[in-house]
C-alpha cells in the first residue's frame, strides 16, 4: 500500500471512534468484533444464495430459483443492518471478499461447480445452522454487557430470519429427499 493511500484512511480497521451512545468502549469493541463475524457469515450465505439462484436446476427449478433470490435479498437487508450497527458503535465493518473468506467457514464450504438442488439445500441449511449457533451466544453476551441494541439486532433480525430461512430450506430439502425415494 502506498503512503498516499495510508494518509487517506479515516479510521483503521479495529479502531473505534468515540460515539455518544452510553456504552463503554470495551463493550462496543466486543460487539463490533461479534457483529463483524456475523456480517462475514451473512455475506457468505448471501453469496451462496446467489450461486444457488443462478445454478439451480431440476423439477423444482422455478420454485427454488425464486426462493433463493428472495432469501438472498433478505440476507442483504440483514447485512445492511449489521453494518449500520457496527458503524453506530464506532467500528469499521468488513466489506471485502478477502475479509469474508478469512472470517467465515461458510465462504470456504461451497464447491465452485454446479450442485444438485438437494446439495444446494443441504449446504444452505448447514450455513444457516453455523450462523444460528454463533448468533445466540453473541446475543446473550451483548445483553450481559448492557448492549441492548446489538442484542436486539442479533435476536430480531439475525436469529429470527435465519431460523425462518432454515425452516423453509429444510422443508424443501425434505421434499427433495422424499421425491428421490
Amino acid at each position: 500500500m502506498s503512503n498516499a493511500n495510508t494518509k487517506q484512511v479515516l479510521q483503521h480497521f479495529g479502531a473505534l471512534t468515540e460515539v455518544r451512545i452510553g456504552l463503554p468502549s470495551e463493550v462496543r469493541a466486543n460487539s463490533v468484533h461479534a457483529l463483524n463475524r456475523l456480517l462475514a457469515h451473512t455475506m457468505a450465505i448471501r453469496d451462496a444464495y446467489k450461486k444457488a439462484h443462478w445454478q439451480v436446476s431440476g423439477a423444482t427449478f422455478h420454485q427454488l430459483h425464486l426462493l433463493f433470490d428472495q432469501h438472498y435479498n433478505e440476507q442483504v437487508a440483514i447485512m445492511d443492518s449489521i453494518a449500520e450497527r457496527v458503524q453506530t458503535l464506532g467500528g469499521v465493518t468488513f466489506a471485502l471478499a478477502q475479509d469474508v473468506v478469512e472470517e467465515s467457514a461458510i465462504a470456504r464450504s461451497a464447491p465452485r461447480g454446479r450442485e444438485t438442488a438437494a446439495a444446494q439445500l443441504a449446504g444452505l441449511l448447514d450455513a444457516h445452522e453455523t450462523i444460528l449457533l454463533e448468533a445466540r451466544p453473541l446475543a446473550r453476551a451483548a445483553a450481559d454487557q448492557g448492549d441492548d441494541g446489538t442484542n436486539d439486532l442479533i435476536v430480531s433480525q439475525v436469529v429470527r430470519s435465519n431460523e425462518l430461512h432454515s425452516w423453509f430450506i429444510g422443508e424443501h430439502l425434505a421434499a427433495q429427499t422424499q421425491a428421490a425415494r
